[in-house]
């Protein structure tokens, strides 16, 4: 996937927070190297990656075998422990309802969850800096630094968001610092250089009001110690940490992402859309490579419609900023029964999803307080 690089083109990683209170100025970055392939302007460049071909050729499915699943049915003995458990997971929910409750219907079906996971890598450089103390330099005289996209890093497991950053060879540079002209030192902004403020406790009078005697704590001096410089007028450079140089650096920051598409068919049902998202289902179809086709001929059209647009999707988004490195897709069965109830002359329904049996609740009768979620 990488090319390997020679002993010389190993990337260091960078463990170290480089970035600074103050930027250097546009005219320096105009005056270090051009890198004209690495870096156009604006102190930072996305990349393009190289493009990689599809590995294999779709291979049809038969989907008869998947038609035959079944998940298994909810009963009322089920749908009445689910929606106790439920209750009795709420503080201010009580349990006579869900004891006495008669169940009038329970109205079954099986929704299709579609899913597709892409993970990618994109890279990006920019200009960065850390002091320099007089450690060895990879700059431009060990030779030319390498292509970002030839660069090998270490790829985390497929699926696992990550962000790494490494110094790309042989693009750093001795400079100095820009923001304390190479003194490493600045001047106080509390005494502005003198070392000493005026007393607060007299105001600098030199003396409390109404009081003879002189202030005790500037000793009738009317001023005081500088507490920011420590009373030195000056403050060690924040940017070069005293150091009076910096050494400046093309970063290379490697993002991994994994992009998600998600799609329920649709049966025209009253339970929150999130909650099915999150909702525990059993598994139909599943199908990972380094890239996926999109599925054909399933029974629930809409299902073969959600992959085709999540595949466009993710291409469409992906293909000018990051390398497509594993796609993942698949299809679940999530059970959902929705219970009719009759308790004290008045009619309730509730939700039971997924193959954990877990409840949504539209309008519980024996609800006392509104400080809990019914989600």
């Amino acid at each position: 996937m990488d090319r390997d690089l020679s002993e010389e083109d190993s990337v260091e990683s960078l463990s170290f927070e480089a970035e600074s209170p103050l930027a250097p100025p546009t005219e320096l970055l105009e005056r270090l190297p051009s890198y004209e392939w690495l870096l156009h302007g604006g102190g930072q460049q996305i990349f393009f990656p190289p493009s990689e071909a599809l590995v294999r050729p779709p291979e049809p499915t038969s989907w008869s075998s998947f038609l035959e699943h079944r998940v298994p049915v909810v009963t009322e003995e089920v749908a009445r422990e689910a929606l106790l458990s439920f209750v009795n997971s709420k503080c201010c929910y009580g349990s006579a309802a869900a004891d006495d409750l008669i169940i009038r219907e329970l109205r079954r079906q099986t929704l299709c969850r579609y899913r597709l996971e892409t993970f990618s890598e994109s890279r990006i450089s920019e200009w960065t800096f850390q002091p320099f103390t007089n450690h060895s330099v990879d700059g431009p005289q060990r030779g030319t630094s390498p292509r970002l996209w030839d660069i090998k890093v270490q790829v985390p497991p497929m699926f696992q968001e990550d962000t790494k950053k490494f110094q790309v060879p042989h693009s750093s540079l001795v400079k100095e610092c820009h923001r304390c002209h190479g003194r490493g030192r600045y001047k106080c902004s509390g005494c502005h250089g003198s070392g000493t403020v005026r007393c607060l406790t007299c105001s600098g009078a030199k003396h409390k009001a109404r009081q003879p005697r002189r202030c005790p704590m500037c000793s009738g001096s009317g001023r005081r110690r500088c507490s920011t410089c420590s009373g030195r007028g000056s403050k060690t450079c924040a940017t070069c940490k005293g150091q009076r140089r910096l050494v400046h650096f093309l970063q290379l920051v490697v993002t991994w992402r994994n992009s998600l598409f998600e799609f329920v068919s649709d049966r025209q049902i009253h339970c929150p859309q999130e909650l099915l998202g999150k909702a525990k289902g059993e598994n139909l179809f599943r199908d990972e490579n380094s890239a996926v086709y999109p599925i054909v001929d399933f029974p629930l059209r809409e299902i073969s419609l959600a992959s085709q647009r999540g595949i466009a999707e993710h291409s469409a988004s992906l293909a000018s900023r990051a390398r497509i490195l594993q796609q993942r897709q698949t299809i679940e069965l999530i059970p959902l029964t929705e219970v009719h109830y009759w308790y004290q002359g008045k009619t309730y329904v509730y939700y039971i999803y997924g193959t954990d049996h877990q409840v949504y609740v539209v309008d519980y009768p024996e609800r006392y307080c509104c400080g809990c979620t019914i989600l």
